[in-house]
């Protein structure tokens, strides 16, 4: 464990401060950084992207963070996106993020696996006037 385990109240206060900066009817993305490789069999210690952090919690790569505060559907206005997991993946990825364990963390009831990114977020976007994107710098 990198740090003592943080209350997800903090999580859903910051989400709160953060949309309140948001214009009407505006949706923003956040992605999580990626592994870096060291060489081609070795990679660097995971380091999660700040913004998702500060906003979920979420310390696990090929995450995504959704916010449309104004989504017509209430479920759509928090959304996070994990990476599946199974037991294979955690012997030889470690252990991932199950959907009620992201929830315990960050407080996000919504919580949807990569796959079912591109379906919901489409919906988003037609429904939307802005949207803000966070840059992955790697």
């Amino acid at each position: 464990m990198k740090y003592l385990p943080i209350d997800k109240e903090l999580f859903e206060l910051n989400r709160r401060n953060f949309v309140k900066h948001l214009k009407t009817n505006a949706l923003a993305v956040f992605n999580s950084n990626d592994i870096m490789p060291t060489s081609a069999d070795g990679i660097h210690a995971f380091i999660q992207q700040t913004d998702l952090f500060y906003l979920s919690g979420i310390d696990q790569e090929e995450s995504t963070l959704v916010i449309c505060p104004d989504a017509k559907e209430e479920k759509h206005r928090e959304i996070l996106f994990l990476k599946e997991t199974n037991e294979q993946i955690a012997l030889w990825e470690g252990q991932k993020y199950t959907k009620d364990e992201a929830t315990a963390v960050s407080g996000i009831k919504t919580v949807c696996w990569n796959h079912e990114f591109n379906t919901i977020f489409r919906a988003l976007v037609f429904q939307s006037d802005y949207i803000y994107l966070n840059t992955n710098e790697h």
